[in-house]
């Protein structure tokens, strides 16, 4: 598939920024931010946990637990939290998201993940063909994989996974992975084909993400971005896609 094999997607929800010409509507946008006692609060931001976010957490939008466990979630969704999404729990024990969401309602629990380019390793075949021994590699496709918490690979395939949570009670999803060619956007691509509105997705790194093109090419309907990128999103998002 190549860019040009990818529409872009219309009636997409409202945004704060206007949508890059030749775009009918623009990404929903949120800001997602690390949270500090004090700090300014929207309706729809996402925060990511830290001590003292029970104060503010029917405040906002959702809350990240990025390395938390599941009484920490459930500390929190008791404190009022409309969202929780959990992390590094839910990638060491798919079974936390299942018990959640049959204790305090599917649509208040979602998962979230740091994704990253799957690297392919090679190995020799000597089963196909007994007179000589071939190299292949381990995965034949590009994809994206979920990171654990210390940022090492954890070998599930990032669409795989997303959908077996989905399956165990999650509604929502938030997503953070640098898109950085055609292949990363056509696997964005791919992953709001399968979650639709359900995701939410954002840079993992990147300083100056390229918005226009998740949007255009990527098809990404909604992004969660951390405040120094929000702050720039009228540009980013206004950018005209790279040939």
């Amino acid at each position: 598939m190549t860019r040009d094999d990818i529409a872009v997607t219309e009636g997409l929800p409202a945004a704060a920024a206007e949508a890059p010409a030749g775009q009918k509507s623009a990404p929903a946008v949120r800001r997602c931010v690390a949270y500090e006692e004090g700090c300014t609060v929207d309706a729809d931001d996402l925060l990511f946990d830290a001590p003292g976010v029970e104060a503010v957490a029917a405040l906002c939008a959702g809350i990240v637990v990025d390395a938390g466990d599941e009484q920490r979630v459930a500390t929190l969704l008791a404190a009022g939290a409309d969202c929780v999404f959990v992390g590094a729990a839910a990638v060491e024990d798919s079974a936390v998201v299942d018990r959640l969401a049959k204790a305090h309602g599917a649509e208040r629990i979602g998962v979230y993940a740091r994704l990253g380019r799957q690297s392919v390793s090679w190995s020799f075949e000597t089963v196909s063909n007994a007179d000589f021994k071939t190299v292949t590699p381990s995965h034949c496709e590009p994809a994206w994989e979920v990171l654990r918490a210390d940022g090492s690979g954890s070998g599930a395939l990032a669409s795989w996974w997303l959908k077996a949570m989905r399956e165990l009670g999650a509604t929502r999803f938030l997503v953070q992975v640098d898109i950085c060619d055609d292949t990363d956007l056509n696997l964005c691509a791919g992953l709001v084909d399968e979650l639709g509105d359900a995701l939410w997705i954002g840079p993992l790194v990147q300083p100056a993400p390229r918005l226009a093109e998740w949007v255009g090419y990527g098809q990404c309907r909604q992004l969660v971005l951390p405040p120094t990128v929000y702050a720039r999103r009228a540009d980013l998002l206004a950018a005209t896609p790279a040939a």
